[in-house]
């Protein structure tokens, strides 16, 4: 095991196992579970379920309980595109490696199981559902094993996906997203949460005087100078992709966040289930 892939799972195995998270349900708590009974709250309950009016009634705080009615199909889906090979503080394949761990262990915890699946130039693995720990170890593995340099991501792999995906599915697409993926039927027949992976020098560029750049993906070399005007009309060009991409999962109703590679991931994504 490499150290990199060691403090992933130290990291994110501690944060949605820890005490302080270990009350709530899961990072995404809620769909697949049904209302079963009413009883007094007990230290440790997710605050989220006090029947207020009940408490009120009561003069003392009341719980809803709920069974779990279904599990929950998770896919998660690391897109890994030769763009993903870059950071300035740590590349952003790394990152996805960490959301994945983290996304894993969750829907351990949840009692779920879950499918890794690796995509850049079309459909690489595609994983069988597991709840085993191991199973987080080893995707989080093949997502830094893999050599994504000189992949193009191919928009129509959720088409492949539609076919090979039986049941509904909670899928999350993890990536940087600057090649935007076909998402129009996969939304309609399953939840799609998508992860938008990047690293801030990528949406503004710093002056960094004279360069030589060669894009991961496609082979493209520059060497030159950075200047003012160049560094504006990249921002912009940035700008109006994002802009895009918002348009994009706005229509086909897909949440999403933005993570950065100098933050921790753990903290957005607990807001975004919260939510």
């Amino acid at each position: 095991m490499t150290g990199v892939l060691k403090k992933i799972l130290i990291k994110t195995r501690r944060q949605v196992f820890s005490e302080l998270i270990g009350s709530n349900a899961s990072l995404f708590h809620g769909e697949g579970y049904d209302f079963a009974e009413l009883r007094e709250y007990q230290v440790g309950d997710d605050i989220r379920h006090i029947d207020w009016i009940i408490t009120a009634k009561q003069n003392r705080p009341f719980v809803k309980v709920f069974h779990k009615e279904h599990q929950i199909n998770v896919v998660i889906t690391s897109l890994l595109n030769g763009s993903v090979f870059f950071g300035s503080k740590r590349l952003k394949q790394e990152l996805i490696a960490e959301v994945a761990a983290i996304l894993g262990f969750s829907s351990i915890k949840n009692g779920d199981s879950f499918a890794p699946w690796i995509v850049a130039d079309g459909i690489k693995e595609a994983g069988r559902p597991t709840k085993r720990l191991a199973g987080v170890q080893r995707t989080a593995s093949q997502i830094l094993e893999f050599d994504p340099v000189g992949r193009r991501l191919d928009p129509a792999f959720t088409r492949e996906m539609m076919l090979r995906l039986k049941r509904k599915s909670l899928i999350f697409l993890i990536g940087d997203f600057f090649t935007l993926p076909e998402l129009k039927v996969l939304a309609k027949r399953h939840e799609v949460i998508a992860l938008v992976v990047r690293d801030r020098m990528e949406e503004q560029l710093p002056d960094l005087g004279e360069v030589a750049l060669l894009d991961p993906e496609n082979g493209a070399y520059f060497e030159g100078s950075l200047g003012q005007g160049l560094r504006r009309r990249y921002d912009a060009n940035v700008r109006e992709h994002d802009e895009k991409m918002s348009a994009l999962f706005r229509q086909n109703k897909v949440r999403w966040v933005k993570l950065y590679t100098d933050e921790d991931p753990f903290i957005k994504l607990s807001r975004l289930f919260k939510e």
